[in-house]
This record gives C-alpha cells, structure tokens and sequence, in this order.
C-alpha cells in the first residue's frame, strides 16, 4: 500500500488498514522513527486525574491485602477452594 504525503506533512492510512486495525476519527496515534522506518503505533491516552485515583486504589488495595482484609490467590484452583470452605 503506498500512500502520498501531503500539504502540511499529512498522509491518509490505507482504509483496509484501519479497519483491520479497529480505528476511528479521533484515535491517537504514536509516530515515531527507527533505524529509517517510520512507525505509527496505536495508543490509548487516559487523563492524569483518571491514572492517579488508579494508581490511589491499587495502594489502597495492597494495604488491604498487607492486613488480612482481602485475600491474594496464586491460581483459580485456590479460589474455588476458599469458596467450597463458605
């Protein structure tokens, strides 16, 4: 697929590469260059306010399970047996 750069330094994604990727109007879009390659990688941007109440629950989280509060399992076979104990 080849595609012309444009006016502005813009190019048009081939259509059949957008939608095998799944993208749409508005998408974000990672350009970069490696060893002469140009490289357009999808990417998801989440807002900072978004990242910190996460990064907030994930502490919360590990002191509850530092405590005793909630319960950590190393496989889903533990799980059904904490269960089965109820």
């Amino acid at each position: 697929m080849i595609s012309e750069l444009r006016a502005k330094s813009q190019i048009t994604i081939p259509k059949d590469l957008v939608d095998k990727l799944g993208l749409s109007e508005g998408d974000k879009l990672e350009i970069y260059e490696k060893d002469g390659i140009i490289c357009i990688m999808p990417v998801v941007v989440y807002p900072k306010k978004y990242l910190d109440e996460l990064r907030e629950e994930i502490e919360i989280t590990k002191l509850k399970v530092a405590s005793g509060e909630l319960h950590m399992f190393d496989n889903i076979d533990a799980v059904f047996e904490k269960l089965e104990e109820n």
